[in-house]
Order: C-alpha cells, then structure tokens, then sequence
C-alpha cells in the first residue's frame, strides 16, 4: 500500500517540476506548504519521516489555504489568471492568433498539470495521510471553502467572471487556453491583474486588497464636474490624449469620493488607481517608467495637495504635467484634490519690492509659484453645497439606506446636523445618514438622542 500510495505522491511531484511557465503557481504560501506536505509525504512512505511529520506538515498547508479563503481549486485559479510569465506578458500584447505555436502549447500544458493537482486538494490530502498512519488513526476530514477570494474577484469584468466560472466546471482546461489569454489582454499580468487600486510606498507599487468603491450616481450635486472627468478618462481609456485633472474645492464635497468613484465605473475596462502621496513626489518619474509600457490606463492620484514655502517636492510634479526629454506616457494621467485653487502658498512677501528682495527678476517667483496649477489641463471647482443641494443629497442617501421618514423630519434633523457640525457638505450628509441609521437602528428617539 504505501509503495502504491509513494508512485502516486512522486508522479504529482514529478507533474509540478515538469510545468513550463507557470512555476509561480506554487511559489505562495499555499503552494510552497503543499509542496512541502507532498514530500513529507513521500519521506513518511519511506520510514524517513513519522506520521506526526505528515500531520504537522498538513497543518501548515490547512492553515495557509484557511487564510486565503479560498479552496484549492480556486487558489490555483488565482494565481493561474494574474500569472507573469512569457506567455501572459505576450498574450496581453497581441492576438491570440499571432501567440508562438511552441509558448501556447507549453501554456496547454501547464494547464493540463494545474488542472490535475487543482483536483488534489484537502479530500485527497487527508485521504492519503490516512493510509500513512496506524490503523487506529483516523485524520477529521475538512470541508473545502466552496467561494473565490472576494478581493481578487471585486470590480473584474464579466469576461473574467465568466472565465472563472468556466475554469471551475471544465474538463479541460487547456481548451480555455484562448480564453486565458484575452483574460491577460484585457486584465494585464501580476499585480495589475490581481488588484485595481494601489499605493506607492517606499519605492514600489502595493496593491490594496479592499479598495473603496464608491457609485459615481451616489456623489450628488456635481454632475457637471463629475461628468466631465467622466469624459476625460473616456479618452484615457479610448488612447485618446486626456488632460491631467485638478479638482479643487471646499471641503467634504465629494472631490477625492469622484475619482475614487472612477474604479466602480472603470475597474473591469483596464483602468488602476496608484495613490500618491505628496511626500512621495520626488518618485513621480520612476512611477512613470515602471507604468509605461503597461497595456493598462493609470489614473496617479494625489489627495490633498498643497506645498508651504520651503517645500520644492512641487517641482517633480511638474516636470511630469509638462514633460521633459522623456515623452509623457499616454497611458498615465493625474488627478489631484487639493481645498487651494493655487496650490503653492503664496505671501505678501513674495511680490517684488526693492526693498525687500535682491532678486533681479522677482515676479518669476510669483509666476513659478501660480505656474503648477497651470499644468492642469482640466480644473474641476467645487464649490460649497447651498441648502438645497445638501437637503438633495440627504435624500438621496436616505433612500439609498433605507431611511424611512418624512421629508420634513429627514430635513429637519439634516439641518440641525449640518449647524451642530461641519457646515453642509456631501461629507456631513454622509456622516449625518450613517448616525441616523444607527439612530433607528437601535431604537433611539429624537428626545434621547444624542443628535
């Protein structure tokens, strides 16, 4: 029984060192702990390891694959479809049609390995452990995790969920192989493909697992605005010029929630959000060239942005909006918030006065420091919300919550929020809709409430 059970476990070691492109597949925690329980295995069938090895190893590997929330299958799916090798950095870059015969075939291949040890998972494992141990032993079997990653499927196309679907009821995979392919043409490769929102931080890209998705129809009463940032990464998306965007405004009106908004409507057509924050500038331009030859658009995303006097981190920005030897990538616009129409702190000091300065040309100062909000192309202003707006606003998030009271008494405490705390903004009503519903949620009145 155990030579048997030994030919069996070798053969799957022998099917993963034998893939061709698709090594990475294993190389997670998941897979680097099962390869490790498959030659504990192996050791144990030999009289190398004791049972107590096997069932530590299984341990790991249960642990690792718990902490995916994922099955195995669905595991080996993931990491199948944001792959970084030859063939999905050439499929999403030209047709299937013009793919090299030999690089599909290796992909057919992997496929038909992965397929194979996809179907080996827990039940399998536990099955095998089993006939390792003593006959009096008997391991708890385990019920595999039945969904997909929530954070890797959020915001994919349709053309991507339906390959999944596809993948987890198919025979063969190698016949999904075309399929695959377009799924790397339109969703790229490694992190690009695994998530849609990013941070850059020291120095590299870090994909943000839950980013917040907000509906554009929800972010009421700048239509104008939000349309016309609408249009503008329309042409980004399209390969059409697109202008770099400063949205600027009063407080809490919904600027940096309008481009965050972009992944809802977006994510699934090959658009990413890299957020960048202002101390992190000065790398503008080796963000620019990692993000250069990617297939997808990239939206930079600065919050908040405003320099004091001393600060000269403005001066990357822009060399990036205006461009230097190096071509600006079409493929990669800004958009900044900031609460300042000019975005450099500007003092009475700084106008020319003999007396005060021995700088032979000193208005160049004052036009350098006016001269960066000029680099957008697109300003978007946001003005602050007047009562209508704001009381248009609350209803609609009522709705939205499933608030049931009337318009006078919804009105009435929306007003009385706005006086008792920050002015009327999208913001505030937003903040004001989230503690009403906790209000009923909980059972508490008017003449209790702390509102």
């Amino acid at each position: 029984m155990k030579k048997e059970l030994f030919r069996t476990i070798y053969q799957v070691q022998s099917y993963i060192a034998s893939l061709l492109l698709y090594q990475d597949t294993l190389a997670q925690p998941a897979g680097q702990t099962y390869r490790h329980l498959l030659q504990t295995l192996i050791e144990s069938a030999e009289g190398i390891r004791s049972e107590l090895s096997c069932l530590k190893a299984y341990g790991e590997w249960f642990k690792a694959i718990a902490q995916t929330g994922q099955s195995w299958r669905d595991y080996i799916l993931q990491q199948i479809l944001t792959a970084d090798n030859p063939f999905s950095q050439q499929a999403q870059k030209r047709d299937f049609a013009s793919l090299p015969n030999d690089l599909v075939a290796a992909a057919k291949h992997d496929l038909r390995i992965l397929q194979k040890i996809s179907n080996l998972g827990g039940e399998t494992l536990t099955q095998w452990i089993e006939e390792l141990a003593s006959d009096d032993f008997k391991l708890e079997d385990w019920v595999e995790w039945s969904g997909t990653n929530s954070a890797f499927a959020r915001g994919r196309s349709e053309l991507l969920s339906s390959l999944i679907r596809n993948f987890q009821s198919s025979n063969d995979w190698t016949e999904l192989v075309e399929s695959l392919a377009e799924a790397y043409r339109q969703n790229g490769t490694g992190l690009f493909a695994e998530y849609v929102a990013f941070r850059w931080q020291a120095g590299k890209l870090l994909g943000l697992a839950y980013p917040d998705y907000v509906n554009a129809l929800d972010l009421v009463g700048y239509e104008t605005q939000r349309n016309a940032l609408l249009k503008n990464t329309e042409f980004l998306l399209a390969g059409y010029a697109a202008l770099n965007v400063l949205l600027y405004g009063s407080r809490g009106s919904g600027k940096s929630s309008l481009v965050k908004s972009l992944l809802h409507q977006y994510g699934d057509r090959g658009l990413r959000l890299i957020e960048v924050a202002r101390s992190d500038l000065k790398d503008l331009l080796a963000i620019m060239e990692v993000l250069r030859n990617a297939p997808q658009k990239f939206i930079l995303f600065v919050d908040d942005l405003s320099f004091e006097k001393e600060e000269d981190d403005y001066k990357a920005l822009k060399v990036l909006l205006e461009g230097n030897l190096n071509a600006k990538p079409a493929n990669i616009v800004v958009y900044a918030t900031s609460n300042r129409r000019h975005l450099l702190r500007e003092y009475f000091g700084d106008r020319p006065r003999p007396s005060a300065t021995e700088e032979v040309h000193p208005w160049d100062t004052v036009q350098e420091k006016m001269s960066l909000s000029d680099r957008f192309g697109l300003v978007l202003t946001f003005e602050p919300s007047d009562q209508d707006t704001y009381l248009k606003i609350v209803h609609h998030l009522a709705h939205k919550a499933g608030i049931d009271l009337t318009a006078e008494d919804l009105e009435f405490r929306a007003l009385q929020w706005a006086t008792r705390h920050n002015g009327r903004s999208g913001r505030t009503a937003q903040q004001f809709i989230d503690f009403l519903h906790g209000e009923l949620q909980i059972g508490l009145t008017p003449f209790n409430s702390p509102l």
